[in-house]
């Protein structure tokens, strides 16, 4: 990564206990304002964010190992992204594209068009959140195909919108007591090497072999003829971090085109430099027809996109697609320099290294805590998954201790997965490698406290 000066020191600082006075007061305004459906996974309150610290209320900096949910990749309060909509707020901050168009979405659509593996011609079309770019990539499927069967994959996650939770996977906290949810959409095994069954001659089970287990039921229970989309993170992100076998993911994509499917990437978690390369699809070569971004696209500014084939995004007829705030000019001034900022400084490089030093301190513990089943990931985007000393079982309450304990000493980091007890790493591209190599030594104690109780 190329030199990069930070406006907050790098560095972890405990003032006070968490949560420090200021920050419990706030709580207390929060609870009569706020309602509890709400959820934070912090009892601190930020004042600033800069670089990978994170500076509460009461002056206290935290190791930031979180990004906002793999958002703030850049940094929370990157220059480059701060000037520009600067620039931009004093200029006009709405007209609605649909009404007044303006050149910075067009920017961006040209630059992920650029993105998207692919030599055939592409088109964008720019929403607010990560959950609008899922739906209405399957509305551009629907359309196109004519057909209405959506197949989505066990531990998928993909938003909290109706359609949007029809299609993840996980109950709670998203989906319980929110239904009944849109039709239409079926759930296939998908493929999680680590709790793989084996194969009847005992072999584990190959990513093709998991692929063909998928086809066989969307042939058997749906009918190929019957969908519209086959829609897949190339790593589940709220799922637990899961990276399928090697072949899992071409070979759906083989069988999606060979049926007249719509194969669609959700990137919104895995892309824009976090696994190491700009779209974690070309991992495996992938091509899909259509690529959803979020998160990490305007540098921590609500943007979300879908990208694809020009004839499935041109299919739609004019005015189908759109809403008041997508596409809204602060945020695509924003992209525009994220993305400038992410080609500038190699982030994607940088993922990779970051991805490194995560794996070689993290597989070295796991010789010595039988309680970690399996250290996973691919650049940026890594994970933990603790099960019960010397077995597979799941372990949530060893993984919250993990969070909880790394907090006290000033460090965040997440957790997630279908059972709860995956540890997740996704520091921001920008963080130092003394304030990483920090962190991780606070999630080493941490883990190491969590085992002598496991």
């Amino acid at each position: 990564m190329s030199a990069l000066s930070y406006r907050l020191p790098q560095a972890r600082r405990l003032l006070t206990p968490l949560p420090g006075p200021r920050s419990i007061a706030l709580a207390a305004r929060r609870s009569a304002a706020v309602s509890l459906g709400v959820a934070s996974s912090l009892p601190v309150y930020v004042a600033e964010a800069d670089g990978g610290v994170i500076v509460d209320v009461d002056g206290n900096a935290l190791v930031d190992l979180g990004s906002g949910i793999a958002v703030t990749s850049v940094g929370a309060s990157n220059p480059a992204v701060v000037a520009a909509v600067s620039d931009q707020v004093a200029r006009f901050t709405h007209t609605c594209f649909m009404i007044g168009p303006y050149e910075s979405y067009v920017a961006v659509a040209e630059e992920l068009n650029a993105l998207a593996p692919g030599a055939h011609e592409k088109r964008t079309a720019l929403f607010n959140s990560g959950a609008e770019a899922v739906e209405n990539a399957i509305k551009i499927a629907r359309y196109a195909t004519g057909r209405s069967a959506v197949v989505a994959f066990e531990h998928a996650y993909h938003g909290r919108t109706n359609l949007a939770l029809a299609v993840t996977s996980k109950a709670m906290p998203y989906k319980s007591g929110f239904g009944p949810f849109a039709p239409e959409v079926y759930r296939v095994p998908t493929s999680y090497p680590f709790r793989e069954g084996l194969n009847a001659d005992g072999s584990p089970m190959t990513g093709v072999e998991a692929a063909e287990r998928a086809i066989g039921l969307i042939e058997t229970q749906i009918g190929a003829s019957r969908v519209a989309a086959l829609l897949i993170e190339p790593i589940h992100g709220e799922g637990g971090f899961i990276v399928p076998a090697a072949g899992f993911l071409p070979e759906l994509a083989r069988w999606a085109g060979a049926n007249g499917v719509v194969f669609i990437a959700d990137e919104i978690q895995t892309g824009l430099c976090r696994t190491g390369a700009w779209l974690a699809s070309e991992h495996e070569g992938l091509v899909p027809d259509l690529v959803t971004t979020a998160k990490a696209l305007a540098g921590g500014l609500p943007l979300s996109a879908v990208t694809g084939r020009a004839e499935l995004l041109d299919g739609v007829h004019p005015g189908g697609l759109g809403g008041t705030y997508g596409g809204n000019p602060v945020a695509c001034a924003a992209a525009v320099a994220t993305l400038e900022q992410m080609r500038a400084l190699d982030l994607s490089g940088r993922a990779r290294e970051i991805g490194a030093a995560i794996r070689r301190r993290l597989t070295a513990l796991a010789t010595e805590l039988d309680f970690i089943g399996e250290v996973r990931g691919r650049g940026a985007m890594m994970a933990i998954e603790l099960v019960e000393p010397g077995g597979r079982l799941p372990n949530p309450a060893a993984a919250r201790a993990v969070v909880a304990s790394a907090l006290r000493a000033g460090v965040v980091v997440l957790s997630c997965g279908a059972y709860g007890n995956v540890i997740r790493l996704l520091p921001p591209l920008v963080i130092s490698d003394e304030l990483l190599e920090d962190g991780l030594s606070v999630l080493e104690d941490a883990l190491r406290e969590a085992a002598a109780v496991a």
